[in-house]
């Protein structure tokens, strides 16, 4: 949150003396300073108008960031604590203040969220692992390879006796049809055994 407006003494203040009031790093006040979010008290823009700049910031500043913000409140875990405030779930006004400090702790809570989702789908099975899916793809076109040339030495006998050229290709069809509907019958035990034949 943008930080309480000043008294009418220190209405007036350099950059680094706003900054220090704020709780802020001097590299933040010149980043927006850049994006034209400060309010100056003459046209030398050597001093800042405390109560016009916070009356600016508040209203540029990002809602979203803030949502996160007070969502997160009551959440932070151990190794945000200062270490000069231990025992207190409290993070540094300066880091509060940072954009950059929001959209890495918003990154971050983005990559646990699908970390958990990830989780989720692979306990209710949704999700497999690529390895184990690779093996039993090349599991099942290893045993389709080996049963269609295995065909040949079978076929052969019966195909020497044949003249017929439309009997050759009814047999043909016939054996390669029926090594096909067997590997599409297969089981989830048979995939099994034919990953483990592979290691």
């Amino acid at each position: 949150m943008i930080g309480e407006t000043m008294t009418s003494e220190t209405q007036h203040l350099s950059r680094s003396a706003f900054a220090a009031s704020q709780g802020w790093s001097p590299s933040y006040v010149t980043k927006l300073s850049k994006q034209d979010r400060l309010v100056f008290a003459d046209e030398t823009q050597k001093l800042i108008d405390v109560g016009a700049t916070l009356a600016v910031l508040a209203r540029t500043e990002d809602p979203e960031k803030e949502a996160v913000r007070q969502h997160h409140a009551g959440r932070r875990s151990a190794n945000m604590v200062r270490p000069d405030k231990a025992g207190k779930d409290e993070e540094p006004e300066s880091a509060t203040a940072d954009p950059t400090y929001w959209a890495a702790k918003a990154r971050r809570e983005s990559a646990l969220a699908e970390l958990a989702e990830h989780e989720l789908a692979k306990k209710r099975g949704d999700l497999v692992e690529r390895v184990r899916v690779e093996s039993a793809a090349y599991a099942v076109g290893r045993m389709l390879r080996d049963a269609v040339l295995g065909m040949p030495p079978q076929l052969a006998p019966q195909i020497v006796g044949m003249s017929d050229a439309f009997q050759v290709e009814q047999l043909l069809r016939t054996a390669l049809r029926k090594v096909l509907e067997d590997h599409a019958r297969m089981t989830a035990d048979d995939m099994a055994r034919a990953m483990e034949a592979t290691h």
